[in-house]
This record gives structure tokens, sequence and C-alpha cells, in this order.
């Protein structure tokens, strides 16, 4: 065999051993698109699939914060280097339809620049008592901008108490890009505190917690595998 050959039989083997892993990686997310898509198209078709806002999955200390059906977990990847920071809970809806509600109790601030979004400081982690983390909702707007917020939390308020269940808008489909909507839906995440009293960036999903323990359902990609998301027994 010459080295040319030997060679390419390497460099072959090396990318088919980096396709599977990919696959492997991606499938799941791969899935879940399948059934957004699916879902987007006929929402009725499957009820089966849906949760209910305000909904308590057994003694979870979190209640669902909207409902329709929770397409994307967190840590799903929908590509190389990325990884889902939250939940994505579709409507299956309008803009300005679907409600949202608080899933526990805390203190709601809105940055005076935010359209579409809020966070809720819970000074005491009911799963991890002493250390605060942060509720945060977005896509509360249509797709120019036009918010869906509660008018009760306008823009640049900060640490108004809200209890679970409140009402805090609507799910639409603003993306942060005027023109580019995104499918109508609630991004839910639990961020992390700095340490100082302010969030960390919800992008990153270091700075982000599981939410599956705190809904009471299987809710992370890596354990999650592709099936529907739903109460655990």
């Amino acid at each position: 065999m010459s080295r040319r050959i030997l060679i390419l039989l390497i460099v072959g083997g090396a990318l088919a051993g980096l396709g599977f892993y990919l696959y492997r990686a991606l499938r799941p997310s791969i899935g879940r698109t399948t059934h957004v898509m699916e879902w987007l198209r006929d929402p009725q078709s499957h009820p089966e699939w849906t949760v209910q806002a305000g909904a308590r999955c057994g003694d979870a200390p979190f209640i669902l914060p909207t409902s329709g059906y929770i397409g994307f977990i967190w840590d799903d990847s929908f590509r190389v280097g990325h990884r889902h920071q939250g939940l994505d809970i579709f409507g299956g809806t309008g803009v300005g339809v679907t409600p949202v509600v608080a899933a526990y109790p805390g203190y709601l601030s809105r940055l005076p620049d935010w359209k579409s979004t809020v966070i809720i400081r819970i000074p005491d982690d009911p799963l991890q008592p002493g250390r605060q983390v942060w509720a945060y909702y977005t896509h509360m707007a249509d797709e120019q901008g036009n918010s869906y917020v509660s008018p009760d939390f306008p823009p640049g308020m900060s640490e108004t108490y809200v209890e679970a269940g409140t009402l805090l808008g609507y799910q639409g489909n603003y993306s942060g890009t005027p023109g580019n909507p995104v499918g109508v839906h609630l991004h839910f995440s639990l961020v992390l505190d700095d340490g100082s009293g302010r969030f960390l960036n919800e992008l990153e999903i270091a700075n982000t917690l599981d939410p599956s323990p705190y809904l009471g359902m299987a809710l992370n990609a890596a354990t999650a595998g592709d099936a529907i998301p739903h109460c655990n027994p």
C-alpha cells in the first residue's frame, strides 16, 4: 500500500468518525426540530404534546410558565458549537395570544431597552437554599419589536414583587432583529447570579441551570433523548 493511499484511508476514517460523532451529538435536536415543524404546521393534531400554563408537575417547585409544546430543551445543539440555554415552548397560536406567567415568586425587573423580555430574581433557590437565581422570559413581542409584555411591567422598572402565576405577557416572535421573526414561543431559562446580586449573561449555557428538577420533567438534552417532554412518573 502506498503512503498516499494510507494517508487517505486514515483521513477518511477520521472524517467518518467525526461525522458519526456529530450525528450522535445532533440527532436528538434534529428529531425535536422535526417535531417542532410538525407542531407548527398543525398544533391541533397533537394535543397530547401540550403543557398548560400554571400546571405543576408532581411536587416540582416551579409551575409551567406558558402553554404549548416544549419543542427545544436545555443543552440542545442546533449547530456545531451551539448549546441551548433554556426551554422553547411553542404555543401553536398567533402572536399576543398565549399567556406567559411567573413560574415562581420573585422580584421582577425589565431593563430600559428590553422589548420582549423580563427577568425575575429569586432570592432563595428552592433546590439550593441560600443561592440566588434568576428566571428569564423572552420573545414577548411581535416581529417588529412591539411588546406583549404586560403594561404592569414597563421598560426600566425593577424589583417589583410578583407571585407565581402572575401574568407577565404573551408569547411573540421577536428575534431581536426587526423583520426577522422566529416561531411564536416563549424562551425560558434559569440564570445564575454573579455573586454580587446581578444575573450572568444568559447567552452562555455555563451561566444557566438545567430546568429539569425545577419543573419536574426530563428537560436536559444529554439525558432526555428525542422523546416528547412530559411529567416524570
